[in-house]
């Protein structure tokens, strides 16, 4: 039984369901089978986060997409057909996320691509959310993707395109609103969001 992080090689590729068999506490991600620690989170990444999820869970009430929350397991199959816990090998926990597709949520989390992702910069995440995340999202077909940078109040925004590319749609400040081009209801005031770290 893997009980702890080192007893584990960190060059060796990985899949989810040896993933489930870990015992540790410590948080890791899988990025196409390559362990991927998570830093802790700052207070500021905490209290922007947690805003950001109450305002999507009040927009969404009682309609058929649902918002999560770190930790929450997000099995992306890397455009596989095979679903089997062996065959997956990228496990991400985005800090917020969006799925609107239901079917693609299971008591383990959610099977499948998200159509909102949101990631929230914590000191040493920045290279492996622009970077590695940004890959693996497009690739994976997450229609949207946000990168929040609380300790400068910005939210940058990327679409999806039909070539399951990012286009850069803009860099929000915090006096703007953000709108959502997959939840067209949501429109992000991100006065209210960055007050909250604060």
């Amino acid at each position: 039984m893997i009980t702890s992080i080192d007893q584990l090689d960190l060059n060796k590729k990985y899949s989810y369901a040896d993933y489930l068999t870990w015992r540790f506490d410590e948080y890791v991600e899988l990025l196409r089978g390559k362990i991927s620690r998570m830093a802790a989170p700052t207070r500021a990444h905490q209290r922007v986060t947690g805003r950001l999820h109450t305002l999507l869970d009040l927009l969404l009430e009682n309609q058929s997409c649902q918002v999560f929350i770190a930790p929450f397991d997000v099995r992306l199959l890397d455009h596989k057909k095979s679903t089997a816990d062996k065959d997956v090998f990228t496990v991400v926990q985005p800090d917020v996320c969006v799925i609107c597709d239901i079917t693609k949520l299971d008591d383990k989390g959610c099977l499948g691509s998200p159509d909102l992702i949101i990631e929230v910069l914590s000191p040493g995440t920045q290279k492996k959310d622009y970077d590695d995340k940004f890959e693996l999202y497009a690739f994976n077909g997450v229609k949207e993707y946000w990168i929040v940078a609380p300790n400068d109040d910005l939210v940058s925004v990327y679409d999806l395109d039909d070539n399951n590319a990012y286009q850069f749609r803009k860099t929000y400040i915090r006096s703007e609103v953000v709108p959502s081009k997959v939840l067209v209801d949501f429109k992000c005031d991100l006065e209210r969001v960055f007050s909250a770290k604060n």
